[in-house]
């Protein structure tokens, strides 16, 4: 499979602006701005798709690393955040940090950690990325008790 994105780009890095779309109907000629990308303007930020591509990257790589131990997924919500910056010559993506919360069953906080981990590392954005990928993984219990502090 070959996923496929553009854009389209008109005037200088400051005062210009784009747009940028998907093959697929998901995004149809989004408008992109300086200010949109760095500034906080209303418009897109290709670095605000990539975290959540990689968001959904991640959720489904968690959840195929349980299927493949034998173990039941009960829900799972990531946020990443892409922190940008830039240097003498460009602007560029300084780290990504992963933050998920799930609710297993059955599934103890220490495999889940590790769990979490893999999947930071393997999923297919991740490997895609030359940053420092961080994360922050909590397990949440139905009962709201703290797996974490369960006997092992």
């Amino acid at each position: 499979m070959i996923a496929t994105g553009s854009s389209v780009w008109s005037g200088s890095f400051h005062q210009g602006s784009g747009s940028i779309s998907t093959e697929s109907a998901t995004l149809r000629g989004h408008p992109y701005t300086f200010a949109s990308r760095f500034e906080g303007a209303e418009g897109a930020s290709p670095e605000e798709l990539l975290a959540a591509a990689h968001a959904g990257c991640y959720n489904h790589a968690l959840a195929n690393i349980f299927h493949k131990n034998g173990r039941e997924v009960g829900s799972i919500a990531t946020q990443v955040e892409v922190d940008m910056g830039s240097d003498a010559v460009s602007p560029g993506i300084k780290a990504v940090h992963i933050s998920v919360e799930a609710a297993m069953p059955d599934v103890s906080d220490e495999d889940f950690q590790a769990f979490a981990e893999r999947a930071a590392r393997t999923c297919a954005i991740s490997q895609a990325l030359s940053v420092e990928i961080t994360l922050s993984a909590t397990l949440v219990r139905e009962d709201g008790s703290d797996p974490s502090r369960e006997q092992q």
